[in-house]
């Protein structure tokens, strides 16, 4: 499948921070946000997506091309969505579509209570009920990123905090994208020592349709987090990839594509 070409463009978010997202495809504008550990050059579900959209795939601050702040907190990631949202709804004249993936995923959600420029959201897994990771994961990656060694922090990372199988961390380890998760890991501390929740009564306030992904074989936790959505969001239903964990875009992005051009074009509901 031939990959359209992409073009950079930058926004600047309210505290000063340019953040980049890069365009490709035709059709209704479509923004995608990753979560830890990555850049927009995660996506390997683009090709498949810029038939039928505009695809935005953003870099989050600190990462790619995006700049970044002495000071970080999730209110300014959130506030960095807000901008490209509403930067991409003035330049197509139309609402946008979102697209996140695990802690993009509780951005974007968060996103969609301070912008009324998203359309559709979907979400892939979703942080939204995980509390700060220990003290002594979060030491064990300071400890690789101090000595240099960003592969063993990012395996920390994927092993202890998405308890990904081994098989799915060599599959990643084997992609062209797997430098672009090195070159992230410095950011892991300062997300991953946050606590990534969302409370219900916030849940409820969130109007847009919203689908949620998820993987068949996900541990509990990731379970529940979907069904706490299911339960509060209003315009909301679940598909679930059986057989696939926390990288089913990665695994399967054909199949992953399909499942997210349908919600977008399902207007009935």
């Amino acid at each position: 499948m031939t990959t359209a070409r992409s073009t950079p463009h930058t926004t600047t978010s309210a505290d000063g921070t340019e953040i980049v997202r890069w365009s490709s495809g035709a059709g209704p504008p479509l923004l995608l946000v990753h979560g830890a550990m990555s850049d927009h050059r995660r996506w390997r579900i683009v090709p498949h997506l810029t038939p039928h959209a505009t695809v935005h795939a953003m870099d989050r601050r600190g990462r790619g091309e995006s700049g970044d702040a002495l000071e970080w907190s999730l209110d300014r990631e959130v506030a960095d969505i807000v901008a490209v949202v509403d930067a991409i709804a003035d330049e197509s004249g139309s609402p946008v579509d979102v697209l996140g993936h695990s802690l993009g995923g509780l951005l974007t959600l968060r996103a969609a209570l301070d912008t009324s420029n998203i359309r559709r959201l979907v979400v892939y897994e979703p942080s939204v009920n995980e509390l700060a990771c220990s003290p002594q994961t979060i030491a064990a990656m300071e400890a690789h990123l101090g000595r240099g060694d960003r592969a063993a922090a990012v395996r920390t990372m994927m092993r202890e905090i998405v308890l990904m199988p081994e098989g799915e961390i060599e599959y990643l380890e084997s992609l062209p994208s797997w430098h672009t998760r090195l070159a992230a890991a410095h950011t892991l501390p300062r997300e991953l020592g946050t606590d990534l929740v969302m409370r219900p009564a916030d849940l409820r306030q969130i109007t847009v349709p919203v689908v949620s992904i998820l993987g068949g074989d996900s541990p509990e936790s990731v379970q529940a987090a979907a069904h706490m959505m299911a339960a509060n969001v209003p315009r909301h239903q679940l598909i679930v990839i059986e057989g696939q964990q926390h990288v089913a875009d990665q695994v399967v992005p054909e199949e992953f594509a399909r499942h997210v051009l349908r919600f977008l074009r399902d207007e009935a509901r």
